[in-house]
């Protein structure tokens, strides 16, 4: 049994395979065709916060797939009327995969110790794989391929960038980060990634011009995410010359795409002439969140193929438990 709660958990042989079902499965729908793989199947989403891309995609994707979903909220009582262990071993009893969006990392490490089904890290404080698979699939999709590709992450060394950061050295995507001092990644995580990924391109600066510099996509997030409310004026502040606009895109290559994960604050991280640009793709980016979803539900629950890039039928198989 495997979980997904960072891109850590997987190889650069499987984030392709992942890659392939998908493409797979897309490529089926846009037929028409969504194939039943998983009738009876139930996935649990535990959601500490607020979603609609993560909630909707992993919901819909399920009953793509022939299966059905569960959203649980304060009223079941995860880690409040009993123990985190206690709670997962029991719902373990009742659903074959569970999705976890927690406010803390340490909550999904928790939930998957216990588990006897697949759990997936729907966002957490450290880290949202899911996003990132997404991400780099639709950079995959616009460019034809991730050879030639450089991502340029404009903005806090947040969740998303990290898990950014992870899947661009498991597939030797260039990879840099501008932001300002204090809002960096630490220099032990740049030098564990420098030492997990000797070949790899990484650039860590201050400049967003020198980051953006050759870069096949752009990509930014909000200033202030989920729980940073209160540091928002002063982010704003931090921030204020590291907003993705005409002026940085035109230091990008020519045709260089624009990415956000999404919600946008429009005027802050971004301005409305680049996010509603020609070269912006947040839209089929965020779409790709439910291809890439059920491509990570057919890998975990035990689809089995031909192969990348074949096109064969996924055919479904029983979890191990």
């Amino acid at each position: 049994m495997r979980h997904l709660l960072t891109l850590n958990d997987v190889s650069p042989e499987e984030i392709l395979r992942i890659f392939a079902l998908t493409q797979d499965l897309k490529t089926k729908l846009a037929a028409g065709v969504r194939e039943p793989l998983f009738p009876g199947r139930v996935m649990a989403l535990l959601f500490e916060k607020p979603s609609l891309r993560t909630r909707v995609s992993f919901q819909a994707g399920m009953s793509h797939l022939g299966g059905s979903s569960l959203m649980l909220g304060d009223d079941v009582g995860f880690g409040k009327r009993e123990r985190p262990d206690d709670f997962t071993r029991v719902i373990c009893e009742f659903v074959d995969v569970l999705v976890v969006r927690s406010k803390r990392h340490q909550t999904v490490e928790e939930v998957a110790r216990h588990a006897t089904c697949p759990v997936i890290n729907g966002l957490t404080d450290r880290s949202h794989p899911c996003q990132a698979l997404a991400d780099l699939y639709t950079l995959k999709e616009h460019l034809g391929s991730l050879a030639a590709a450089k991502l340029a992450w404009v903005g806090d060394a947040n969740n998303v960038a990290s898990s950014l950061a992870v899947a661009c050295g498991k597939l030797g995507v260039p990879f840099a980060i501008a932001a300002p001092p204090g809002y960096q990644f630490a220099d032990q995580q740049l030098a564990a990634w420098r030492q997990a990924f000797p070949d790899w391109e990484l650039l860590a600066t201050s400049d967003p011009r020198e980051a953006v510099a050759g870069a096949a996509a752009v990509y930014t997030d909000v200033w202030a995410s989920m729980g940073q409310e209160q540091e928002q004026a002063q982010r704003k502040a931090d921030f204020a010359d590291y907003q993705v606009n005409e002026r940085l895109m035109a230091a990008a290559p020519e045709g260089a795409y624009f990415m956000h994960c999404l919600p946008a604050r429009r005027g802050q991280e971004v301005s409305d002439g680049v996010l509603d640009s020609a070269a912006s793709i947040v839209v089929p980016q965020a779409g790709n969140r439910l291809h890439v979803q059920k491509g990570i539900l057919a890998w975990l629950l035990g689809a089995a193929g031909s192969g990348e890039g074949s096109g064969a039928a996924v055919r479904g198989a029983p979890p191990q438990r």
